[in-house]
């Protein structure tokens, strides 16, 4: 089978949903294209190489996830639609959040919507340091959140048995952590609503940087 480097990270991508990102080899790769290991590693020399194109392709193809549905003036649509964008791109790959972290992109596509974002954040009157600090804080919370939710759900709906919410009470006497008994069902449940909300924190403390 004649490969490229296109066809090598769609297999990877494919195959990460079996394996999980721990599992994924070249030599597992190798064996799904039906192809010998020096031919793959004649593109990429190592897994960590392969994980910076892979992650890349999903940043960028992702792009579209990542800026609001109908124009907008708003920057407070903008900073939500990165956030909503980058979780549901992530979410859309077994170890997204993990695959991501840490990676190097080898384009500039990702890097020019957040070009675009940001230019938004400007004009709102952001200086660029707090534009910058708020992006990145927004993308470091997203791909932390991810990981933690897939660490919950490896699979969407399939909750991981290290995380039932009512055996993790029973560790924690209710006198000593009444709180934490309860925060069980804030942090390893319904997702969708603590996201936003911590997005909305984000956004109102972002607020106050601007003048008037």
């Amino acid at each position: 089978m004649k490969v490229n480097r296109d066809i090598i990270v769609q297999a990877a991508l494919r195959l990460l949903d079996d394996t999980g990102l721990e599992d994924l080899t070249l030599r597992k790769l190798a064996q799904a294209l039906d192809i010998q290991a020096p031919t793959l590693y004649w593109h990429f020399k190592s897994k960590d190489a392969l994980i910076d194109e892979m992650a890349t392709l999903v940043l960028a193809s992702g792009a579209a996830n990542l800026v609001p549905d109908e124009a907008s003036d708003d920057w407070r649509v903008w900073v939500s639609a990165f956030g909503q964008g980058l979780r549901k791109t992530l979410l859309a790959y077994r170890d997204g959040g993990r695959m991501i972290a840490g990676t190097r992109l080898t384009n500039t596509l990702f890097q020019e919507t957040a070009e675009r974002i940001g230019g938004h954040l400007r004009q709102a009157g952001f200086t660029t340091r707090q534009a910058v600090t708020l992006l990145s804080a927004v993308y470091t919370f997203t791909v932390s959140f991810v990981i933690e939710e897939q660490a919950v759900f490896p699979k969407p709906g399939e909750r991981s048995a290290a995380y039932d919410i009512e055996m993790r009470k029973t560790h924690l006497d209710p006198k000593a952590f009444p709180l934490l008994r309860e925060a069980g069902e804030v942090l390893f449940d319904r997702f969708d609503q603590r996201f936003e909300e911590s997005i909305d924190l984000m956004l109102r403390g972002a607020a106050t940087l601007l003048p008037g």
